[in-house]
C-alpha cells in the first residue's frame, strides 16, 4: 500500500459528518476516525489499482472489479462458483493467452515497420537486421564491445505514444558497459563515433524479445532509440 498523505488524512478527518459520494446512487458517511481511515485506505489503494487496471491487456472493467472486491471484502467468497485455486488458474490462463496474442501482434507490426522503414532515405540496415539513421556524425573514436559509454537517449515505441524513457528530460546521461546491454544497443553504439547522434531501430530479437523490462513495452516489440554518444571509457580505464 502507498503511504497515506498526512495532510489529506487531516483534511478528510476534519470533515466530521461530511458525506462523500461513492457512485451516483450511494454515499458513505464519515462520522468517526475509523470511517475516515477506512475511506483513505480505500482511496489510497484505489490509486494503485487504477494504474493496475490500465496496465491490463485490454481496458479493465472497473465496475466488475469493484463489485468483486466489495463482495469478497464483506465475506462473500463465492467467486462465481470457483475455488480460490480455480480463480488463480483462470486469471493466469487469461494473462498467458493475452500476452501470447500481444507478442504475436507486436512481432508482426515490428516486421512490417522495418520492411517499410528500410526503404526510407538515409536508413541503413545491418546484416543482423538492425536499422539506423545518422542525425549527426561525430569525428571522435568508436567504442569497442568491452568499453563503457556515456549517452543521452530517448526510447520510443512505434505507436507514437510519449517516450518510455528519456535521459534528456531527466537531465542525467546514462553510463553502461556495451557488453551488458541488449544486442541492438551493443551493435548500434559501436557504429557511432564520439559526438554522434543516431536514430536506431531495434528489432525484437535484438531487443528484449519476450522479456519486457517494463509494462509499457509489450513482449516482442521493435523499439526506436535516439542516441547521442557523449563519452567512451576504454576497458583498461583510459578515456
Amino acid at each position: 500500500m502507498k503511504k497515506l498523505n498526512v495532510l489529506a488524512f487531516v483534511a478528510i478527518f476534519a470533515m466530521g459528518f461530511a458525506y462523500v459520494s461513492c457512485d451516483s446512487k450511494k454515499s458513505v458517511s464519515l462520522k468517526t476516525g475509523i470511517d475516515s481511515v477506512s475511506y483513505l485506505m480505500g482511496a489510497s489503494n484505489g490509486i494503485g489499482l487504477k494504474g493496475y487496471l490500465e496496465s491490463l491487456p485490454e481496458a479493465g472493467n472497473i465496475d466488475a472489479f469493484i463489485n468483486g472486491f466489495i463482495k469478497a471484502a464483506k465475506g462473500d467468497s463465492s467467486l462465481l462458483g470457483m475455488t480460490q485455486i480455480e480463480v488463480q488458474s483462470y486469471v493466469n490462463n487469461y494473462f498467458q493467452q493475452a500476452q501470447t496474442k500481444a507478442a504475436e501482434t507486436a512481432l508482426a507490426e515490428g516486421k512490417k515497420f522495418l520492411e517499410e522503414n528500410k526503404e526510407k532515405e538515409g536508413v541503413i540496415t545491418t546484416e543482423s537486421g538492425l536499422q539506423y539513421k545518422v542525425i549527426t556524425e561525430g569525428t571522435g573514436p568508436k567504442p569497442a564491445i568491452e568499453d563503457t559509454v556515456e549517452v543521452h537517449y530517448v526510447g520510443r515505441l512505434l505507436d507514437g505514444t510519449p517516450p518510455f524513457d528519456n535521459s534528456i528530460e531527466r537531465g542525467q546521461p546514462v553510463k553502461f558497459p556495451l557488453n551488458g546491454v541488449i544486442p541492438g544497443w551493443s551493435e548500434g553504439v559501436q557504429l557511432m563515433s564520439k559526438g554522434s547522434k543516431y536514430i536506431i531501430w531495434v528489432p525484437a530479437e535484438l531487443g528484449y524479445g519476450m522479456n519486457s523490462p517494463i509494462p509499457a513495452i509489450k513482449p516482442n516489440s521493435t523499439l526506436e532509440f535516439e542516441v547521442e554518444l557523449l563519452n567512451i571509457f576504454k576497458s583498461k580505464g583510459g578515456k
